[in-house]
């Protein structure tokens, strides 16, 4: 694959700069357009051997272009907030929004390679790293991303000359960094193992350029043109993406939902629920405070219908912990900010540190209910939503984050007697809006819904707890108990 990028291509610089005018004028105004229209980001992956001009290069698009809409980030070594989360946390909160250009540097693939070079861990890991950069890449294409990804080579021979140039050059040696005289050491794995990974993830929605580093003049027209190309064809697409298949979702032969198993009828008296509550709640503070709980981080995601009481279940949460210990994220419709950025963007922002809980009160599968429901999304994007809820979290959970995932269920009348309390109440009123009652009307969309949801998302790492909130007594003590075994069960397999 690199063989073609040792052929030693050069533009002299009379023909550089004569090309560089009109590329400039091109590139600025389809930056313009790009930030215009603000339909889509474009991440710039930055990646390949050391003093191949990769810095050069960059330095002089933020020349050619408005730096003020490119946003150049670099991924070397992982600070303590960044350790105490998943891996891809450190991308997603980087993540350039809709209109702007993210220069990404020491990215994931980076990180995979360096960490093969270097015997950090075998194949069988890279693979896996490999294959989630691919689910990545897709998942941010299927957003409406312009992803480019260039890999800048130096043959060996190549790479060695212009080190020995520098070195005896006294102006210019303290270009040199430690990280070159590491990879001249190490040049024929990296090169190996780097093969390997272009090989593997150059895909049609997200494809690799190899860009010789050798010639400065050629290396910098060629990025020039290639981002030109890309981003002119991307701005005279047409404004709905287009979508891949996907497949059907199942439906139940007698037309029963999982939800009928469920026994409403649950309860616990208020002697029992208070003594169970208290035995939970102590039960929980303790868990949090576990020397074990330094391994691990708590996040618990609360669905269910409306009025079903996931506020008082959480309150009764919280209630037993420091309030340091956790942070209640309550999620409504996105922000401007957030419709900038690929939908799970803002969940990924508040992923909590080890040793922390987060709750959402509402969570990521609001697009697999209400914006399936109310038609806020296409059914490709909800549909194709299962497979990366998946595997956002999955990627929590070889984090070591905990995941529990709450739906708290009332049946139909529950529910209109619970709607007509609170507006008799005048310190409640403010609980019931006209989309509650907009809502109600769509209960069978919204259950067939659920149903799906549980089917696809209810997973051995990361299942689905169905609650029967008819009685909240019985919901609340049922959630701590649930959070609590969660919590437990994870400590054990921390000693296998």
């Amino acid at each position: 694959m690199f063989e073609s990028a040792e052929i030693g291509h050069a533009i002299d610089k009379e023909t550089f700069e004569a090309q560089v005018p009109a590329l400039r004028e091109a590139l600025l105004e389809a930056q313009n357009e790009l930030h215009a229209q603000a339909r889509f980001p474009v991440i710039v992956l930055i990646n390949g051997i050391e003093g191949a001009g990769k810095g050069e290069t960059v330095k002089l698009l933020n020349e050619w272009m408005d730096p003020r809409l490119i946003e150049v980030r670099s991924f070397d070594q992982q600070t303590d907030e960044e350790l105490a989360r998943p891996p891809a946390w450190r991308y997603w909160r980087q993540l350039p929004a809709k209109g702007k250009i993210g220069v990404f540097f020491g990215n994931w693939y980076s990180q995979m390679i360096q960490g093969r070079v270097h015997r950090e861990f075998k194949d069988a890991v890279l693979d896996q790293a490999i294959n989630g950069a691919e689910r990545l890449e897709q998942m941010l294409c299927d957003e409406g991303a312009l992803i480019f990804k260039f890999w800048f080579h130096l043959s060996k021979k190549q790479m060695k000359a212009r080190l020995k140039a520098l070195r005896d050059d006294p102006l210019h040696s303290w270009r040199i960094s430690p990280l070159d005289w590491q990879q001249s050491e190490t040049y024929d794995r990296f090169v190996r193992f780097g093969e390997r990974v272009l090989r593997r993830t150059s895909r049609e929605y997200a494809p690799w350029h190899i860009i010789e580093g050798v010639d400065p003049y050629y290396r910098s027209l060629t990025v020039g043109k290639l981002l030109l190309e890309g981003l002119q064809a991307a701005l005279k697409a047409p404004t709905e993406p287009v979508h891949q298949s996907v497949a059907p979702l199942g439906h139940s032969l007698d037309g029963k939902n999982l939800l009928d198993s469920l026994d409403l009828s649950k309860q616990l008296k208020k002697d029992h629920y208070q003594q169970q509550l208290v035995e939970e709640q102590a039960r929980l503070s303790g868990l949090l405070r576990d020397k074990r709980m330094r391994r691990h981080a708590l996040v618990a995601a609360f669905e269910g219908n409306d009025a079903a009481g996931k506020g008082g279940a959480i309150r009764r949460v919280a209630a037993a912990l420091d309030p340091r210990q956790y942070n209640i994220v309550p999620i409504a419709a996105p922000t401007q900010d957030e419709l900038a950025q690929p939908y799970l963007w803002r969940f990924w922002r508040q992923i909590p540190a080890r040793g922390k809980f987060t709750i959402f009160d509402r969570s990521w599968y609001g697009r697999v209910l209400v914006e399936r429901v109310e038609g806020l999304c296409s059914d490709a994007d909800w549909m194709r939503a299962y497979g990366e809820i998946n595997d956002f979290e999955e990627q929590l959970s070889n984090a070591g984050v905990v995941v529990v995932k709450f739906w708290l269920a009332i049946d139909k009348q529950t529910q209109l007697e619970r709607f007509q309390a609170r507006e008799a109440v005048p310190f409640k009123r403010f609980k019931i809006t006209e989309d509650d009652w907009r809502n109600r009307k769509k209960w069978d969309q919204y259950r067939q819904a659920v149903g799906d949801m549980v089917d696809r998302t209810s997973t051995e790492i990361a299942p689905w707890t169905l609650i029967e909130a008819n009685d909240k007594h019985w919901a609340r003590v049922k959630v701590l108990r649930t959070i609590n075994d969660a919590l437990e069960a994870a400590f054990k397999r921390d000693k296998k």
